[in-house]
């Protein structure tokens, strides 16, 4: 790799963290397990689900939640989305040399509380403290396991599939775009930050065919849609029209000339289910408190093979390709 470096964008979920994956630790590091790129790992013959994952978000307190939330919900997550039910979280901090312990405080209960609406249970963890300037204030790493209820992949999506979005985009990255204070704007935005665990629950408890779950998390909704589009090797297409997004994140957007469609939620899913269940689903998530805003968004398609196509109000159609750069950092 030369003299090259590390660059924002390799963190945004996009075509450079695509690379970073597959040209440095899929290469050295793959395995059938790693190379199948699921929200978690999934192991003892599909019965157990094992996930990792850091958090680095500035601020740490934001409108709708702070890094300890965030953690807890975005571990459970990642096991709901391979069909998990979340159990247990191991959690890691690394504190800066002067962080106040005040603030430490605030963390600790925050987790405490996302962990018991969540209801799992941080079993084991660790401590580092790091010189003052060596670090930003405190990262957070947390490991999550789950038993499987119903394994599910984009490996498990078919063409003719109906997606379905459980609510709006976006209101996570201008939540925490607005704390930050460099824009002159406020709006009344929180985080959508969420457990997805019980919707997730009551959904495959229905009994519906559904094949794959995804949050649209880093690199927002594209992102997903190209990831699954890649792995099941078919194409997606999506109506612009049909994509809920509030009124102030479209203004913010309009303004700073983001794409709603590559803002990062932190309480949002994304189903693929058969089209015979598609309304049926529908209607049950709506009845959840985290998918009463549920759309359908569009459907699987045999071509253009691991490609997105977004339908435009005007009714013309472009490809939603992987984000280049990184349109806000920091947010997860």
């Amino acid at each position: 790799m030369g003299d090259k470096r590390i660059l924002l964008a390799h963190g945004s979920g996009g075509k450079f963290s695509h690379q970073l994956i597959d040209e440095l630790i899929i290469k050295n590091l793959g395995n059938p397990i790693l190379n199948a790129l699921d929200d978690s790992a999934v192991l003892n013959k599909r019965k157990l689900a094992f996930t990792t994952d850091s958090f680095v978000v500035e601020p740490l307190f934001f409108p709708g939640g702070d890094i300890g939330k965030l953690a807890v919900f975005g571990t459970v997550n990642d096991l709901s989305m391979v069909g998990a039910k979340p159990l247990s979280l191991s959690l890691s901090f690394i504190i800066e040399e002067g962080f106040p312990l005040n603030d430490l405080e605030r963390i600790i209960l925050s987790i405490k509380k996302a962990c018991q609406v969540a209801k799992v249970k941080v079993v084991t963890g660790d401590t580092k403290v790091v010189e003052k300037g060596k670090a930003d204030k405190i990262f957070i790493n947390t490991a999550g396991i789950g038993m499987i209820k119903k394994y599910l992949s984009a490996r498990g999506v078919k063409p003719g599939d109906e997606i379905i979005l459980s609510g709006n985009l976006g209101d996570h990255s201008i939540a925490i775009l607005q704390a930050r204070g460099n824009f002159n704007f406020k709006t009344k935005l929180k985080s959508d930050l969420a457990p997805l665990s019980e919707l997730v629950e009551i959904i495959l408890d229905s009994g519906m065919d559904i094949h794959c779950f995804r949050d649209p998390t880093r690199g927002g909704l594209a992102t997903i849609l190209n990831e699954v589009a890649q792995v099941s090797d078919l194409g997606i297409e999506i109506e612009e029209e049909k994509i809920p997004i509030c009124e102030e994140v479209k203004g913010v957007c309009e303004m700073l000339g983001f794409d709603p469609l590559y803002l990062a939620n932190e309480g949002k899913l994304v189903a693929f289910s058969n089209p015979k269940d598609a309304q049926q689903l529908l209607k049950l998530m709506r009845k959840h408190k985290y998918g009463r805003k549920a759309s359908l968004i569009g459907e699987v398609t045999p071509s253009p093979k691991g490609k997105v196509l977004l339908k435009t109000r005007i009714g013309g159609k472009r490809i939603l390709d992987l984000l280049s750069g990184e349109q806000l950092p920091r947010i997860c």
